[in-house]
């Protein structure tokens, strides 16, 4: 079974803290209010693959469902200095309720005997700290998860000859096992039950609405036909 899910599909801001949002227009448009493309995507591959989709569209500035709870990242420059309480209820009401949707499919299917594969659509930013990126789609995986190893190893060389102008990489341009949803899954779900692949598209790449068709339908179309899920 394959779940496909988007953490940073959008940066919309709750009105309720419209305020702590004023003036910040470009940073909100920018790579650190959300993931550029990131939706399109992740739409039109699920279609693709008959799978469900869930994603979560505020922004990631509010609170960062991407990372683990207690984790520094959780909270944002723009929210971090919120009291406990207040912090509390923007959990509750923006972060808690994609998790647990996630983790209520996964554990869905692994009940009924099912291996499920989990795709999470993610875009980078070409440029970084003034330093270019050098890969257009990163393959993001634990390399001791023997399934999302083998999974990815077949992935690959398929991308490879059916897209030789992209360059695709593995853990890049972030690790498979940085702290992220799944590598949080992966504390519930073992292998080869589980197996979570972050996908991280190039912002250049994805930039138009045809090109985010484009690379979704590449990805359908490459994905092996006999993986572990």
């Amino acid at each position: 079974m394959v779940l496909v899910t988007c953490e940073h599909a959008g940066n919309a801001v709750p009105p309720e803290y419209a305020g702590l949002f004023a003036g910040a227009e470009g940073l909100l448009a920018s790579h650190r209010g959300w993931d550029p493309g990131s939706l399109g995507i992740g739409r039109r591959l699920a279609d693709r693959l008959g799978a469900p989709l869930l994603a979560t569209s505020v922004t990631r500035l509010l609170v960062e469902p991407n990372r683990s709870p207690g984790q520094p990242g959780v909270f944002s420059e723009r929210t971090r200095g919120l009291p406990d309480p207040e912090k509390a209820r923007i959990l509750e009401a923006h972060y808690h309720p994609h998790r647990r949707a996630v983790v209520d499919r996964v554990r869905a299917w692994t009940d009924r005997g099912e291996r499920v594969l989990h795709l999470g659509i993610h875009t980078f930013t070409d440029v970084l700290d003034g330093v270019v990126r050098t890969v257009d789609l990163g393959l993001l995986f634990d390399p001791e998860r023997p399934a999302e190893r083998w999974f990815c190893e077949a992935w690959k060389p398929r991308l490879d000859a059916a897209a030789p102008e992209h360059r695709v990489r593995f853990n890049e341009p972030y690790l498979g096992t940085d702290d992220g949803l799944t590598t949080w899954l992966r504390t519930l779900f073992p292998d080869p039950s589980y197996a979570g692949i972050e996908i991280e598209a190039r912002q250049g790449l994805v930039g138009s609405e045809p090109e985010q068709r484009r690379l979704a339908d590449l990805l359908a179309a490459t994905i092996p036909p006999h993986g572990p899920a």
